[in-house]
C-alpha cells in the first residue's frame, strides 16, 4: 500500500477541506512519497537549466517558470490525480460547477537574490466575483525544502475572508516552510506571495491548480497538450486537462464533447447537445406550450 492510499479517507478529505475553508490554506505533511518528488525533480532538471529568466515585476527577473508539465513527465499524473488532493479540490469547487479542470501546471525556481513577490490573490485574473464562491485551489509541491530564507511562499491566513483589502499587515502572514513530500494548498481568494531568496541556492517546486470547469484557464490545455499528446495520457487525466465539455455546451469541438478528439475516429459526426437537466426541462415546457409569451409553442414557420 502506497503512502497516498494510507492517508486517503473521507475523514481526511473533510478535515483538510474544513481547514482550507477556515484558514484559506493548509499544509499537508507527507502528502506524497519523497521518491516521486525526486523523480519529477530529476525529470525537470534539464528544463530548469535551459529555461530563461522570467520577465516582468510580477513573475520576477530572478525567477524561472515553465509550463505544460503533463507532457514533460509521466510522474505528473501521481501529483495531479492524487486522491486526497483531488478530492479536496472537488469538495471546495464543485458547489460552483459540474466538474473541475486543471487551471495551471507551472514549475518555479527562485534563484539566489530573487526578491519577494507582490502580495496577490490568484482569482483576480478573472474579473468576476460572487460572494461565497471559490474559483480556484492551488497546490504547491516543493522539490527543495522551503524555508524563510530561500523564498518559501508567504500566506495571509484568513485573507480569503477579507477580499476587499488589497494588502494586509506583513505581521499577520505565515511562511509556509515545508520539506519535499509536503503540499501547500491555498484558495484563489487567499492573499499570498513568493518569498525572497536570501541564500546561495535555488528554491524549486511546482504549482498545480484546479479551477471551476466553466472558467477560462490560465494555461490553454489544447495548445499545451494537443490531441496527439493527450491521447497518451490516462483518460481521466486528459479530461482534467480540458478534453471534456462542461454543460451547457462549453468547451466543445465541432459541436461535440472534446473527448471525441481522444479517439482516432475521423468519421464525420453531428453536433450533440450537452445540456443540464434544468435546461432540458425548460425546453420541454416551451414546446409543450407551458409559457405564454404571446404564443403557445414554437413558430409555425421560419428556420434557424
Amino acid at each position: 500500500m502506497t503512502l497516498q492510499q494510507q492517508r486517503f479517507s473521507p475523514e481526511a478529505v473533510m478535515h483538510w477541506s474544513q481547514t482550507l475553508r477556515r484558514d484559506g490554506y493548509c499544509i499537508i505533511p507527507d502528502a506524497i512519497d519523497v521518491a516521486a518528488v525526486e523523480t519529477i525533480s530529476s525529470d525537470f532538471a534539464g528544463a530548469f537549466e535551459n529555461t530563461p529568466m522570467a520577465i516582468g515585476p510580477f513573475y520576477g527577473s530572478w525567477t524561472k517558470r515553465f509550463h505544460g508539465l503533463l507532457g514533460r513527465s509521466a510522474e505528473m499524473d501521481h501529483f495531479v490525480r492524487d486522491p486526497l488532493i483531488l478530492s479536496i479540490a472537488e469538495e471546495i469547487l464543485l458547489p460552483g460547477c459540474e466538474m473541475i479542470q486543471l487551471n495551471l501546471t507551472q514549475a518555479i525556481e527562485i534563484l539566489p537574490g530573487g526578491r519577494e513577490q507582490p502580495p496577490h490573490r490568484d482569482q483576480d485574473m478573472w474579473p468576476v466575483r460572487q460572494p461565497g464562491l471559490e474559483y480556484l485551489v492551488n497546490v504547491m509541491w516543493p522539490f527543495t525544502r522551503y524555508t524563510a530564507e530561500n523564498g518559501a511562499t508567504i500566506v495571509w491566513p484568513g485573507s480569503h475572508l477579507r477580499q476587499e483589502e488589497i494588502v494586509l499587515d506583513p505581521a499577520d502572514a505565515i511562511i509556509a516552510e515545508m520539506p519535499p513530500g509536503s503540499a501547500l494548498l491555498f484558495l484563489g481568494s487567499t492573499l499570498h506571495a513568493g518569498g525572497a531568496n536570501r541564500t546561495c541556492q535555488s528554491r524549486r517546486g511546482m504549482i498545480v491548480s484546479y479551477s471551476l470547469g466553466w472558467l477560462k484557464p490560465y494555461e490553454l490545455p489544447w495548445l499545451a497538450y494537443p490531441p496527439e499528446i493527450a491521447r497518451t495520457f490516462p483518460r481521466e487525466l486528459a479530461k482534467l486537462a480540458g478534453y471534456r465539455s462542461h454543460r451547457p455546451n462549453l468547451g466543445t469541438f465541432e459541436g461535440r464533447c472534446a473527448s471525441d478528439l481522444l479517439e482516432c475516429d475521423e468519421t464525420p459526426k453531428g453536433a450533440v447537445d450537452a445540456l443540464r437537466p434544468e435546461h432540458e426541462a425548460l425546453i420541454e415546457q416551451y414546446y409543450a406550450g407551458m409559457f405564454d409569451g404571446g404564443r403557445n409553442g414554437p413558430p409555425k414557420s421560419g428556420r434557424e
